[in-house]
Formats: C-alpha cells, sequence, structure tokens
C-alpha cells in the first residue's frame, strides 16, 4: 500500500509542484490538499493520511497550531513540517506540537519522498539545521525517573531513526514490548513524541547529533 500524503500548504503552485513530484513514485499517493490549517485538520479527520506535510506560515489557522490538533485528533496521522522558516520558535513549536520531522522547502525531490516514507513509520527526519537549533532548546526533566537499562537501549535505537519494528529486531524482542518500553520512557522523562526523546538522547550524550542529521 502506497504512503497516503495530505498536502497543506496556503500557495496553488506549491501545492501543485508537490503533487506533481510526488505521483512519480509509487510508493506515495497524494490524497488530498488543503490551502490553510483549519482545512488541514478537517480532511485529515476526513482522510486519516499516513502523513501531513504541513507549511508552518498559513493564515487563519496556522501550521503549528494545525499540527496540535490533528496529533491530538487523528494520532495515527504523522505531521511533517515543510517550510521555509527557521526560527526557533517555529521550529521548537512545531515539534512540540507533535510534528516527527522538520525539513526546508530547499531540500532535494527525492529526500523528501524518502522522510515522508519515514516518516510515515514514526522515524524523526529533520533538516540539520532545525536539528542543531532542537538540540540546543530542548530541556531534560529536573529530577528525571531513571530509565531501565533496557529502555535506554530503546531510546538509543529510537533517536537513530529505527522504527517499532526495527528496535524489537535489534534487541530480540516484540514489537509490541518496544512499544511499551517507548510509553514508559516517554512517561519517565516528561516528553510528548518520539521526535522529542530523539532530541533528549543528542542532548545527553546518548547518540551524536549527526544521528538525527542524517536521517533527513
Amino acid at each position: 500500500m502506497p504512503v497516503r500524503v495530505l498536502i497543506a500548504d496556503d500557495h496553488s503552485v506549491v501545492r501543485q509542484g508537490l503533487r506533481m513530484f510526488l505521483k512519480l513514485d509509487p510508493e506515495l499517493e497524494v490524497v488530498g490538499e488543503a490551502s490553510n490549517g483549519a482545512e488541514a485538520i478537517q480532511m485529515a479527520r476526513a482522510l486519516t493520511p499516513d502523513v501531513v506535510l504541513m507549511d508552518l506560515l498559513m493564515p487563519g489557522t496556522d501550521g503549528i497550531a494545525a499540527t496540535q490538533r490533528i496529533r491530538a485528533e487523528v494520532p495515527k496521522t504523522e505531521v511533517l513540517a515543510l517550510t521555509s522558516v527557521l526560527e526557533d520558535a517555529s521550529v521548537v513549536g512545531a515539534v512540540q506540537a507533535g510534528a516527527v520531522g522538520y525539513l526546508l522547502k530547499d531540500t532535494q525531490a527525492e529526500q523528501l519522498c524518502k522522510a515522508i516514507k519515514a516518516a510515515a513509520k514514526g522515524q524523526v527526519q529533520l533538516a540539520p539545521e532545525a536539528a542543531a537549533r532542537l538540540v540546543r532548546e530542548v530541556r531534560a526533566p529536573d529530577s528525571p525517573e531513571s530509565l531501565t537499562g533496557r529502555e535506554t537501549d530503546v531510546l538509543r535505537a529510537l533517536a537513530t531513526g529505527l522504527t517499532n519494528r526495527e528496535i524489537g529486531r535489534s534487541l530480540n524482542i516484540g514489537e509490541r514490548t518496544v512499544k511499551t518500553h517507548v510509553s514508559h520512557l516517554l512517561s519517565k522523562l516528561g516528553l510528548q513524541s518520539r521526535t522529542q526523546a530523539a532530541l533528549y538522547a543528542v542532548r545527553i550524550g546518548l547518540v551524536p547529533e549527526s544521528e538525527l542529521s542524517d536521517k533527513s
């Protein structure tokens, strides 16, 4: 089954361009286009796409607010920010809202297609510039609960971009067990998403920052 993609951007030319080259990849299917955040929320509810390509600067409901609503109301849909904006507030805001990644609009078409497929699996996708800003901004909890050895292993693997299935294979445990470990470590660290967990892993030195940048 192809990855089902919803494009959200207020510029029709951008939407048309994205649709044209995404259609060239048989593993991707554009199921809809939204011209603002409110439309993106409505269409995500109706279509439940695998990934929403979300512009951040849109009239009315912006991309960050739309991301937060979609992640809350359609949790199986991942949101991948695709924007020309590289400001700390926008980068941090998108990730805090639940975006699985943050890419710039100068990303090459082949890289974008690859990133969409990875995002559909819940893999973190960050432009190197965004990763650097996020690592500076992420804050460790004041008094985090200690992670078990296995939870630390899962955190390390998660931060390198592995899916739950891939983590399970590498650690010789079931995918359901991996999901349980991820849920526990997020709760212990007071984090909301896999992306935040990956950034936390970089911040504490568990994995190098290049492990995030290399995934985009």
